[in-house]
């Protein structure tokens, strides 16, 4: 544990829970809106505080989790990788086994499930890699409500068998060709139409981002991927793991299993943001590695930016890391030291895609092969009696396209 981290935890181990009543993590987080959004982002607020309180609405979700998603994702022990890496046992959390392939799932089912709670007839959605879009289409379809999801263009071309099962589950999936014609250009177009239709619609955010209580309200349905990792490695090993990995876009697969481990000294936690071409190039999606605090879709946090304050053009090879900010809480956590950020690179994603595809034969989305590049290095800086976690949050097979279209550039 290095000091900055030994001093977050003697400084807020006892504090009250992040955010605060005005969704702030330290000086991060807010709600930077349009006055015709505030009156139902307040309801949004107000309603979920109540439904995470009662038995029924977590009785409800736990049991779609469990008989629907598939849960609890196992704790796979990476016996081929451990051993060509030596130091330390690597064992992969297997978001990529729940249904819909991600752990986005988690969280879409508790957002429309509030939504319905608060009678709204139409959901909304963004997405990048597509994954947050099946995965709202998905429990739409079950529930039997109307979905529109926005994707870029570029997105939608990259990540076509995605558009292709949203279409599938009744989606419509609405193409957005303004700015990079990804992600953060979804979103915008997103807001716009939630500002639009306020009366009717409920928006489910798919990160950890935007105004409160989102970053809270996605933390909070995606820790189950932590409390899981607790239980799991005290039922295999006997104690908690000393380092635990994810990939960080916006942050939500990070968060979810990084929060139930906050206050336990031990435990390194590592996020691994998407270095693009390089960090030196301005062709990448490293947030806090690279970027600037600023306020961009209803929250501040850090994000890239020119001298100006106008945000810039992120770039991954991943569609779900092509993201010009990172959720607020990452930002504090960051801020305060209690989480290490780095980076990787488009060709060590490539390169560690095909060797744990080789190794394990597991299939990582390029997003979770960014972790598994930085956790070559950490890991074999480990004892053979150290643990490590890899959070692999979602499989691959959304990817195969630009495997093949990148395959002459895979070492």
């Amino acid at each position: 544990m290095t000091v900055a981290a030994a001093k977050w935890l003697q400084q807020f181990a006892d504090a009250e829970p992040l955010p605060n009543q005005d969704g702030h993590f330290g000086a991060f987080g807010g709600r930077y809106v349009a006055e015709t959004l505030m009156p139902l982002i307040q309801r949004v607020e107000a309603e979920y505080m109540q439904a995470k309180r009662e038995e029924a609405f977590n009785q409800q979700l736990r049991l779609y989790l469990k008989n629907y998603v598939g849960r609890p994702s196992p704790l796979f022990f990476a016996e081929n990788i451990t051993r060509a890496w030596g130091g330390g046992k690597v064992y992969f959390k297997r978001e990529d086994l729940n249904h819909t392939g991600a752990h986005k799932i988690n969280n879409c089912l508790g957002q429309v499930l509030l939504a319905v709670r608060m009678g709204c007839k139409r959901i909304i959605a963004e997405t990048g890699a597509g994954q947050h879009g099946v995965a709202t289409a998905t429990v739409c379809a079950l529930l039997n409500l109307p979905c529109v999801v926005y994707m870029g263009a570029l997105d939608m071309r990259r990540q076509q068998p995605n558009v292709v099962r949203m279409e599938l589950l009744g989606a419509e999936v609405r193409p957005v060709k303004e700015g990079s014609a990804s992600l953060k250009d979804a979103m915008n177009a997103a807001l716009r139409d939630w500002t639009a239709n306020v009366a009717d619609t409920f928006y489910v955010i798919g990160s950890v981002a935007g105004p409160h209580p989102y970053p809270q309200m996605v933390r909070d349905f995606q820790t189950v991927i932590g409390e899981e990792v607790k239980e799991q490695m005290m039922q295999k090993e006997g104690r908690l793991p000393d380092l635990i990995i994810a990939c960080v876009g916006g942050g939500s697969n990070a968060m979810g299993i990084f929060y139930p481990f906050l206050t336990e000294p031990t435990v390194h936690l590592v996020g691994v943001e998407a270095a693009g071409k390089g960090l030196m190039s301005g062709k990448h999606a490293a947030a806090i590695s690279g970027g600037e605090v600023g306020v961009l879709h209803g929250s501040k946090s850090y994000y890239l930016q020119d001298e100006g304050g106008q945000i810039l053009e992120a770039h991954s090879i991943s569609a779900g890391l092509d993201y010009p900010g990172v959720g607020p809480e990452h930002a504090y956590l960051h801020q305060t030291g209690r989480v290490e950020y780095l980076s990787a690179t488009d060709q060590e994603a490539l390169h560690y895609f095909k060797f744990c595809t080789a190794a394990e034969g597991i299939l990582p989305a390029l997003e979770p092969a960014h972790a598994l590049a930085r956790a070559h290095d950490l890991v074999s800086k480990l004892t053979p009696s150290e643990i490590a976690v890899i959070n692999m949050c979602g499989r691959g097979d959304k990817d195969m396209a630009i495997i093949t279209a990148s395959a002459g550039s895979i070492t």
